[in-house]
């Protein structure tokens, strides 16, 4: 591909992939640290937001970064 259309079609993909890779991540052990009770959670939890840690995984990082959480 060439052009911005192959620029754009690449950075979509980089951003999934990083998306995928801090998703299960994130489904698995972080996030019980951004929330306490999602420590306790069955794998079907850690499926289910699989998807929508992959879809906001920047916001997600900086969370974790800063240390933000709720209190328990």
């Amino acid at each position: 591909m060439q052009g911005v259309a192959g620029v754009l079609v690449r950075a979509a993909s980089w951003y999934g992939v990083a998306g995928l890779l801090f998703g299960i991540w994130f489904a698995w052990r972080g996030a019980g640290q951004v929330d306490p009770v999602a420590r306790a959670g069955s794998p079907g939890f850690r499926l289910l937001i699989l998807p929508g840690a992959a879809l906001l995984w920047p916001w997600l990082a900086v969370r974790l970064l800063r240390g933000e959480g709720r209190a328990a």
